[in-house]
């Protein structure tokens, strides 16, 4: 990702730097939603290994072409750029995050699904225990913006070069809800690679599995995941699955193997 530069936090929260994180540079507005059933960690595992007749699979690996997941509610769920969202997909248990952000103020970027809310807040605590001060940068982000950026990039840089940051509509991750970047409480290395030399990423990566989260884009698996190491970029992916990722240092598409995908 380059480097734009140092910038303060109040404009680290407005234009991140270049990387598949990268968000809309000016605010989101802030939605809601309702609580939803889950199914548990186990089927959803299961489902992600096992096809149906009515539901084909693709190995997770797979480079042809976009495919259309299959359960987009699934904690497990693999978005990337040739796992995509349905476009009328919304979240509908989105929850406002109790932890503290690089910015003030209401917006979608403060929100996440209930399944990843609690055990986000119990990740924030423990690293405030240990000396660590971690803040929220960006969290959920709605197709709506997705599109408003991935433009907004396209239009400045052109599109192939925008390829290289930011991903189409349907195929980041902060459009589930599962997805949060965070950094320290000042902001100071947000969303840039110098994060990764910081404290908190080194808490985050001997801790985050524990809390059910992984680091999504870890460095040498760059082949694997299409974007380069993102300290910042956690998802979440729930217990025991996390712990396995990161104990095998394998990304989410390792792990999964062959997924369901609706075409």
């Amino acid at each position: 990702m380059n480097n734009k530069g140092i910038l303060t936090a109040a404009a680290m929260s407005a234009l991140l730097g270049l990387s598949a994180c990268s968000q809309w540079p000016w605010s989101g507005s802030s939605n809601s939603g309702s609580t939803q059933t889950h199914s548990s960690l186990n089927n959803q595992k299961a489902q992600s290994h096992d096809s149906s007749p009515q539901q084909n699979t693709v190995s997770a690996m797979n480079q042809n072409g976009i495919h259309v997941v299959a359960d987009p509610r699934s904690t497990l769920v693999l978005v990337n750029k040739y796992f995509k969202l349905p476009n009328d997909y919304v979240p509908n248990d989105l929850v406002d995050l109790d932890v503290p952000f690089i910015f003030s103020g209401k917006s979608e970027k403060k929100k996440m699904r209930r399944a990843a809310a609690a055990p986000l807040k119990r990740m924030f605590d423990a690293a405030k225990k240990d000396g660590i001060q971690l803040a929220g940068v960006s969290a959920y982000r709605s197709h709506k913006s997705q599109v408003a950026l991935f433009n907004y990039y396209v239009q400045r840089d052109g599109e192939k070069k925008a390829l290289n940051y930011s991903a189409r509509p349907g195929t980041s991750e902060h459009e589930t809800g599962l997805a949060i970047d965070v950094s320290g409480m000042n902001g100071k290395y947000a969303a840039t690679q110098e994060f990764g030399k910081t404290p908190e990423a080194a808490w985050l990566a001997k801790h985050a599995q524990d809390y059910g989260f992984i680091v999504r884009y870890p460095e040498g698996k760059e082949s694997v995941t299409g974007y380069e190491y993102e300290a910042w970029h956690l998802r979440y992916v729930g217990l025991p699955a996390a712990q396995k990722i990161a104990q095998a240092h394998e990304t989410l598409e390792e792990y999964l193997n062959d997924v369901p995908v609706s075409q």
